[in-house]
């Protein structure tokens, strides 16, 4: 007690005074720390958030968020003790204590119980994270298992190994919102240990290895890696890594031209032409011309990671002169993939290194995932051998009739002579599954049908046209065969002098592109060397003039396979041969000498010579010259290439000139001028007509900017650019792009920022015979305002965009999944046991949620030019009157708040005009192909009293999508207010008014239409006793009247609603509700099993409908929490609903 006491003493102590706190915090962080003292138990309550929602550190004074409240700010009471329980209170360091004391200093937990721990202890180790499993069951579902695990560990293992650990587990089987990546058990882990000189990681790494040349990639795996740095002598040292793992994905690069104008979403394909897969996040790397650019809003692209779909921001205008690259790894499962990898590095002395590199990734032909195959498919996969661009297998098999499958019958014509098979859901003929491939155009006989109403992509057969096939789909399916490669790198580097260096490096290389054949297995193996020399003169010490020189051989064989691309992106293209070529035997000799001194002046000259043995001969020139002195910059480059083969020769010419000045009496702004010219001509010997690869442009590009070391920033940029294309035996000109850039960037004021990039561009054609161009007018551009002003009295931001783009048609089908875990539920309205689109909802309970909604992209664009407005603001008038001013009209007008925001998002049909109006089309304007429109306004009066406030909101949601069997619209657009008092500190009064509308469109499904006027009152009286007891009690009438236009219902809905909360001593809770609901419903054909009917009966029944649940929460130790639920529902003149779901969590 005299410990106590004198601790006590120590702490802090506030002012006496009431201990009464009445807070209004934010909801936007998963923890808030509350207060800097100790809060008293049983005292907490949150206005209008359940106690089930959130739990107390009471004497931390933090607040954890369970589930985070819909509101964006909350009302908190509470009292408070005069001192914080836990403050630090030493007068000497803990360590000094414990070591230089006789007697060991008290540890606090030492002999506390399990229980008094917790379940989870983890000793020295800092740690935070989750654990929960769940089971819900029922008479109208089947039973249904959830878990997830979050764990994050950090700290000493002992006394000397190093421990970081991430895992993370979601058993959840579909991402919602449209994709179809199903997920691991374990999401994610990461296990790292430390220890001096060795490092081992464990689970989900992702390695690098730029280390040689002949051996550079980048893979995200799962397995094992183990790093070590050793001495063995005092002039040998070692480094090694090796790993063993599972291989995510495959790699697969990208080539095509950009479209005027458009900034996207372009897609992505796979090695084999898939179209339905998913990129592995963060091993894309996106070139345009040749340049790397940069992921973020902010930066050059975005790209969505599960439809492989890239799109390019303002600040980099697409047009049909980029040349776009994308580089990426996707998921791919068809067979178990393993990679083997070791590095080997050894420094003898300080002169030679030493580096070994094995590679080896192999398919596991026995251990198929995504893909089963049988033995005839086996046998077809050995036939083909390496030719695996032949393997379509026919995939047409007999099934069983059943409510979710894509079924079709066969149908003969010409006599019997032949067939073809068609859509059926009559299960008498219906026997046949068929899975489709697009082919491409005139190689298939079947094209997707856009009317069929299966829940599902549905293909009609096209008859034949005089013997020519008439579609681009075939029930056909590509097999993946089985692959392995391997390749082994020995490179050494011999530093001779400080001047001279001697690198060289040799690689062996194995690659099976189907290990199920055991033909054409003699052109597996290839070598590849490469030796390098490298010279340092100092001409000059004291000026730093210093001569450079380089020699470089390069063999290729045709049999080497690298695991990624070996040189720089546009190499191909700078020895004018297509991007993409046939490997063949190489070899590459290149001489460089460049001189520079330390004032920024340098010179360089490099021959180059490239030769492939099918006949290819090059040899390039290339004079690079830079300055920056004096204000001055340049950066200069000739370069001439000229090639032949057999059949064509030709050359590639390519001058920059690029000259600039910093103009100090205009505020070191920079003055700049740029032209270039690329000239690929290649002629064939005999005819010495023009080939079509051969094309020249120019470019003269002049700018002006501010300086780039301020925060205030600007500048404007024009260039031109004039392309000629072969005619016969000229390069004719085309077409001509005039460009304009305006961008500024105004960030020095902290109230006021502008950030603003827009980019105008013309095109003139003048010989459409040559160029498959039209003459277009485009304008891109980003427009950003924040601002906090007054205060903070006004805060907020807006976001203007517009450019155009591609829209893309989409299929969407309904997959099911465990009962609870959807979104959608399917009601069949036609009692035929076939599901169509036409038959899901949105579940209005949860044990009915058993479908998720999967987009599915096509290859259908239509281009679109797209306008965005977003802006959030808050005034709040509060912040301009300081306590003493809050009298009279200063008071009245400091208890109002205004909360605004709009999200909206436009894209129409491209016409040639400019489209700056967000606001321009209405939802079912034929030309607008989607529109997203979010308007949240909220006007509050005494929102900060606990006594009485009221709010008037207004909600608007619109959105329309392009599908391939049409447009789908949605409107909604709610007015609503609520007003709250405080009869006494046990007895709320609130009251709920809403007025809106609710309407759904869908021309090609008139049964789904409707358009529903929305009104509604609810009182609700709520009696607490303190957080112990809590009694609510409501009545709600309800009336909703459709459209006559779309059917004309109406229903009319009485509810009674109860609520009561029992908290036990602070570890126990029972919540239990019931409602009863009366609902009478008109329509013309008295039919309530249609989509206008589940939605205006809220998923219930006319006539009486009864719903009740119990809640019942126990706190098992300080950190584990058990959950038992029941509900049950009785919908009109149905059977009732039973549905039990029982939980365990756990905080640590």
């Amino acid at each position: 007690m005299l410990c106590a006491d004198s601790a006590m003493a120590q702490m802090p102590v506030q002012k006496v005074g009431s201990n009464l706190r009445i807070k209004t915090i934010a909801t936007t962080q998963d923890s808030i720390l509350l207060d800097t003292v100790s809060i008293v138990p049983a005292t907490l309550y949150i206005h209008e958030v359940p106690d089930s929602n959130y739990r107390v550190d009471l004497v931390r004074s933090i607040l954890f968020w369970k589930n985070k409240p819909s509101q964006d700010s909350v009302i908190v009471t509470y009292r408070a003790f005069p001192y914080k329980f836990n403050a630090v209170v030493q007068r000497l360091n803990y360590d000094s204590i414990a070591k230089y004391t006789y007697i060991a200093p008290f540890v606090f937990d030492a002999g506390n119980s399990n229980e008094q721990r917790g379940l989870f202890n983890f000793g020295k180790l800092d740690y935070n994270g989750s654990f929960g499993r769940g089971i819900s069951f029922g008479n109208n579902q089947d039973a249904v298992v959830t878990s997830n695990f979050q764990l994050q560990l950090n700290g000493m293992l002992g006394d000397s190994i190093e421990l970081a650990a991430a895992i993370t587990d979601n058993n959840l089987p579909i991402q919602p919102d449209g994709t179809t990546q199903q997920l691991n058990e374990f999401d994610q882990i990461f296990l790292q240990f430390k220890k001096k000189n060795w490092q081992l990681n464990l689970g989900d790494i992702d390695i690098r290895q730029n280390g040689l040349y002949f051996l550079n990639f980048y893979k995200r795996l799962e397995g094992v890696a183990f790093q070590t740095q050793n001495t063995i002598s005092p002039t040998v040292k070692t480094s090694t890594l090796v790993s063993g793992s599972i291989a995510k994905g495959k790699f697969n690069r990208n080539s095509f031209q950009g479209l005027e104008g458009n900034q996207g979403p372009y897609r992505l394909t796979g090695a084999n032409n898939e179209f339905f897969f998913i990129v592995l996040p963060n091993t894309e790397r996106v070139f345009i011309d040749g340049e790397l650019l940069q992921r973020g809003e902010d930066q050059d692209y975005v790209i969505n990671y599960n439809t492989a779909e890239v799109t390019f921001t303002p600040r980099r205008m697409i047009t049909k002169d980029s040349r776009i690259q994308i580089e990426f790894e996707y998921a791919d499962r068809s067979y178990l993939n393993s990679n083997l990898y070791a590095f080997q590095t050894v420094d003898i002395g300080k002169k030679l290194k030493v580096k070994v590199g094995a590679f080896q990734n192999s398919d596991a032909r026995n251990s198929q995932i995504n893909q089963t195959l049988n033995d005839n498919q086996k046998r077809f996969l050995f036939e083909i051998g390496d030719s695996t661009n032949l393997a379509f297998y026919p995939s047409i098999s007999l099934d069983t009739f059943a409510k979710d499958k894509i079924l079709y019958e066969r149908v003969f014509y010409n006599n019997g002579a032949d067939s073809f098979y068609r859509y059926s859901t009559d299960s008498v003929v219906a026997r046949y599954s068929l899975a489709f491939t697009e082919v491409g155009q005139g190689l298939g006989d079947y094209i997707p049908d856009a009317n069929a109403k299966a829940n599902g992509k549905v293909f009609v057969f096209v008859e034949p046209l005089n013997g020519s096939k008439q579609g681009r789909f075939a029930p056909v399916m590509k097999l993946v065969a089985p692959k392995k490669q391997q390749l082994v790198s020995v490179a050494t580097d011999y530093q001779i002098d400080k001047n001279n260096i001697i690198k060289t490096e040799l690689a062996l290389s194995n690659y099976d592109a189907n290990t199920f054949s055991s033909k054409e297995n003699g052109d597996d193996r290839g070598m590849a060397a490469r030796v390098q020399y490298s010279n340092t003169l100092k001409l000059n010490p004291s000026k730093g003039l210093e001569l450079t020189s380089n020699i470089d051989y390069e063999h290729v064989q045709q049999k080497f396979r690298p695991l990624e691309r070996l040189r720089y992106v546009e190499f191909s293209r700078e020895w004018g041969l297509p991007q993409s070529v046939a490997p063949v035997d190489e070899n590459i000799f290149r001489l460089s000498s460049g001189i520079k001194d330390k004032k920024g002046l340098s010179a360089t000259y490099q021959f180059m010579s490239y030769q492939r043995s099918d006949d290819y001969k090059g040899i390039q020139n290339t004079v690079q010259q830079a300055l920056n002195k004096g204000g001055w910059t340049m950066n200069n480059q000739l370069a001439l290439t000229n090639f032949s083969n057999t059949l064509q020769k030709g050359y590639f010419l390519r001058p920059v000139v690029d000259i600039s000045r910093e103009l100090k009496q205009l505020a070191a702004m920079r003055l700049g001028f740029r032209y270039t010219l690329e000239q690929n001509k290649v002629e064939n010997k005999e005819t010495k007509e023009i080939e079509a690869n051969s094309f020249s442009f120019d470019t003269y590009t002049a700018y002006l900017k501010s300086d780039e070391s301020k925060k205030n920033r600007y500048g404007i940029t024009f260039y031109t650019r004039a392309d000629q294309y072969p005619y016969e035996k000229a390069l004719v000109k085309g077409d001509r792009s005039y460009n304009i850039n305006l961008q500024a960037e105004l960030l020095k004021s902290e109230k006021h920022q502008f950030v603003f990039n827009t980019t105008f561009r013309r095109l003139d054609v003048s010989n459409s015979v040559v160029s498959k161009e039209k003459e277009d007018r485009t304008i891109l551009g980003r427009a950003e305002y924040m601002i906090n002003e007054w205060k903070g009295f006004i805060t907020g931001n807006v976001l203007y965009d517009l450019g155009t783009g591609q829209e893309q048609k989409r299929d969407f089908a309904y997959l099911e999944v465990l009962a609870g875990q959807g979104q959608y539920t399917w009601i069949d309205y036609d009692s035929n046991g076939v599901q169509t689109v036409d038959e899901f909802e949105i579940a209005a309970f949860q044990d009915q949620a058993k479908f998720v909604r999967v987009f599915v992209p096509t290859n259908e664009f239509l281009k679109a030019a797209y306008t965005t407005l977003n802006y959030s603001f808050i005034l709040n008038p509060k912040q301009l009157f300081s306590d003493e001013a809050k009298k009279g009209f200063g008071k009245l007008l400091s208890r109002f708040n205004l909360q605004t925001s709009m999200q909206k998002t436009k894209r129409s049909i491209a016409q040639g005009d400019f489209e700056f109006n967000p606001f321009k089309a209405d939802i079912q304007d034929t030309a607008l192909l989607t529109l997203n429109t979010s308007f949240n306004n909220t006007l509050s009066f005494n929102r900060f009293s606990s006594k009485w406030g009221i709010d008037v909101s207004n909600l608007q949601n619109s959105g329309k999508s392009l599908l391939t069997y049409g447009y789908e619209s949605r409107k909604v657009n709610d007015w609503l207010v609520k007003l709250r008092w405080a009869l006494s500190s046990s007895l709320n009064l609130n009251v709920v008014t809403k007025k809106g509308l609710n309407a759904l469109y869908t021309p090609n499904f008139d049964n789904r239409n409707y358009e529903l006027e929305i009104a509604s009152v609810e009182p609700q009286l709520t009696f607490m006793n303190r957080t112990v007891f809590r009694l609510q009690g409501s009545y709600k009438i309800d009336q909703k009247k459709n459209a006559d236009q779309y059917g004309g219902e109406q229903s009319l809905s009485n509810a009674i609603n109860l609520e009561t909360k029992y908290n036990v001593l602070q570890n126990s809770s029972i919540i239990g509700r019931f409602t009863y609901n009366n609902i009478s419903f008109k329509s013309k054909d008295n039919k309530a099993n249609t989509t206008v009917s589940y939605i205006m009966l809220d998923g219930l029944m006319p006539g009486s409908n009864y719903l009740w649940s119990l809640d019942f929460t126990k706190r098992l130790f300080n950190n584990v929490e058990l959950n038992l639920q029941y509900e049950g529902r009785k919908p009109g003149e149905t059977h009732t609903i039973h549905v039990g779901r029982a939980a365990v969590r756990a905080l640590f």
